[in-house]
């Protein structure tokens, strides 16, 4: 297997089964049938905090429990190096282009991701993309290559409604031991932003800080460690 000269490692509790769908079921069966060989590509496009990368990460993750070659690529990590890194990357079974929009402009990166995405295809590969914007409006200068990010499945991920979100908190208070009752996730939900990723970093914040005090997370504590 071809060797990227910088360490992508996967972030602990990123997986499939872990990933709180909500309204973006079809966008997580999706790349789970990618990351089983039964899908070729998809693109998965939404706001910063969403899952973009947890989906990417799981999908990896899932590949590789299945005996696959799987590889994570970030965009933004590869940025600093040279476009021939991504030559013979090929080899993999699957590759998932984390913030694919960040080689955007960038002519030398988009022509090694177009001949990738080709060899790719002909191995029988599969290939995930996420993005902050669908491919069509991410202002890519070869016109070609934002038709084949486009040529399989292309999901929007959806913010997650309050009743979602707090299912989220509690479903990852538990799995850390954390006992986090409806209200307070609730609580937390409301005073905090809307986002997935933003939410879980609080969470941890939470949990830290209750096992340094030995306290319970109740909504008197939360508003104290957070100055709500």
């Amino acid at each position: 297997m071809s060797q990227l000269p910088l360490a992508l490692e996967l972030r602990e509790g990123h997986a499939l089964d872990n990933f709180h769908a909500g309204p973006n079921g079809a966008a997580l069966a999706t790349v789970r049938a990618a990351a089983e060989g039964e899908e070729r590509q998809a693109f998965i496009w939404g706001a910063a905090g969403q899952g973009r990368s947890h989906l990417l990460e799981g999908a990896v993750r899932r590949a590789q429990e299945l005996g696959r070659h799987a590889c994570l690529l970030p965009a933004g990590e590869l940025l600093p190096l040279v476009p021939d890194v991504l030559e013979s990357m090929e080899q993999f079974d699957l590759l998932a282009v984390d913030d694919v929009d960040r080689f955007a402009g960038e002519a030398a990166w988009e022509e090694a991701l177009f001949h990738l995405y080709n060899r790719m295809m002909a191995r029988g590969g599969t290939l995930l993309f996420s993005a902050t914007a669908a491919p069509g409006a991410l202002g890519w200068l070869l016109p070609d290559l934002a038709t084949r990010l486009a040529a399989g499945p292309v999901f929007r991920l959806q913010p997650m409604e309050e009743e979602d979100l707090a299912a989220l908190l509690a479903e990852r208070a538990r799995e850390r031991g954390l006992k986090l009752g409806p209200e307070v996730a609730r609580f937390m939900v409301m005073r905090s932003e809307r986002s997935p990723a933003l939410l879980l970093e609080r969470l941890a914040t939470l949990d830290r800080t209750a096992l340094a005090r030995q306290r319970a997370p109740t909504i008197p504590f939360v508003k104290d460690v957070f100055g709500w």
